[in-house]
């Protein structure tokens, strides 16, 4: 959320137009980030500096694993073989 606060506020310094180079000093951020922002305020306004949510791959987990997780982890660890230190670690893996 403060990227994208930041892309906004950006977009209301180049509408005044302060230059990228002005704008990425001003808002502690890269020259380079200025500069790409500018282009899609550019091309697209300020809703093309509007969050497109979270990157990255998805989760690759099936439907039920993080519930199977989330019980192993409440069950602790010494009911998983991690008896002498109660931590949970490779260490020593698999038991």
């Amino acid at each position: 959320m403060r990227r994208e606060t930041l892309r906004i506020h950006a977009a209301e310094l180049f509408e005044q137009r302060i230059k990228p180079q002005e704008v990425a000093r001003r808002l502690r951020v890269s020259p380079k980030s200025a500069y790409r922002w500018h282009q899609l305020w550019r091309d697209g306004g300020v809703q093309a500096l509007s969050s497109r949510g979270p990157s990255g791959s998805g989760c690759r987990l099936s439907p039920r694993c993080p519930a199977k997780l989330a019980a192993y982890l409440d069950q602790g660890p010494a009911a998983h073989g991690w008896v002498e230190d109660q931590v949970w670690t490779r260490r020593g893996w698999p038991r």
